[in-house]
């Protein structure tokens, strides 16, 4: 339609989102509500017994080797919610592999993550992100977006390229998971996060730290490790990517020098892994 991009269009961060939902996890269990050793099973007790051995940890750092319910839906499938994860990861019978011995990227653990928000804290997810995240640090317009509950204001719709031409990609069956990828928002409201990590505003020092540091050594991009929702690739750089139905997006974060770049976009195969390095270099060179 030709709406003009602004820095306070809203975007489907994809995986980005995980650092939210992370976050979210993070204040709970600085706030006594529970444990990064907590077992799966204590918040789904009806979980198959294998859930004994997972641990909050093992979801936050990949390590868990729950079932990827994201390679096992049908193309016409209607949406997924967060609860539909939880209840396939459920039907299966053990791990890709016993949790804490390996990396395997997964979905499905930042879904459950964002059940367990929903156990602890009482409330839905949507609703605790925004009281806890959002709304203390003035981004006004991100939210974890529910259709028929929630709104996104200055919506980017997602697209992809056919034929040289911009063709709608907005929704797939799994665009309505929250806890993997279900959060919009902005370059102005990132900003707020990224400055607010800066400080104690919702977690500890100690904590931020402890989500910054490498608990997988190994990830699925060689030369970064894996904390909690950020891939590590250093001391200094930490950084995440997201990819999604009609969205491609990305955050580099260089702690000592204060400096992050956010990119947001609304198209299939952005190449942001060619055009993020491009970016950091002109940033940096400014800042010289």
């Amino acid at each position: 339609k030709k709406v003009p991009c602004t820095t306070n269009t809203n975007f489907r961060l994809a995986s980005v989102t995980k650092q939210f939902t992370a976050m979210g996890i993070m204040i709970l269990a600085e706030r006594g509500k529970l444990s990064l050793d907590d077992k799966l099973t204590k918040f789904f007790p009806n979980f198959p017994k294998y859930g004994d051995h997972i641990t909050v940890r093992h979801l936050l750092t990949h390590t868990s080797g729950v079932f990827d319910y994201d390679n096992d839906v049908p193309e016409r499938a209607a949406q997924l919610k967060d609860k539909d994860v939880l209840k396939t990861v459920s039907e299966h019978d053990g791990t890709y592999f016993p949790p804490g011995t390996k990396f395997r990227y997964s979905n499905s653990g930042y879904a459950l993550l964002a059940l367990i928000i929903e156990n602890a804290s009482g409330q839905t997810y949507a609703e605790f992100q925004k009281a806890n995240i959002f709304y203390p640090l003035g981004m006004k317009n991100t939210v974890a977006f529910e259709e028929g509950i929630s709104t996104v204001q200055n919506r980017a719709f997602g697209y992809a390229v056919e034929n040289s031409k911009f063709i709608s990609r907005d929704q797939s069956p799994t665009s309505a998971v929250l806890g993997d990828g279900g959060i919009y928002s902005s370059v102005v409201d990132m900003f707020q996060w990224d400055q607010a990590l800066y400080t104690e505003k919702l977690v500890s020092a100690k904590m931020l730290k402890d989500a910054w540091s490498v608990h997988s050594n190994k990830s699925d991009f060689d030369g970064s490790g894996y904390g909690y929702g950020w891939y590590v690739a250093g001391p200094d750089h930490i950084w995440h990517y997201g990819s999604t139905c009609g969205f491609n997006t990305m955050i580099n974060r260089f702690l000592k020098k204060k400096t992050t770049v956010i990119i947001l976009t609304n198209r299939n195969d952005a190449k942001l892994s060619e055009l993020s390095p491009k970016l950091i270099e002109i940033v940096m060179a400014a800042k010289l």
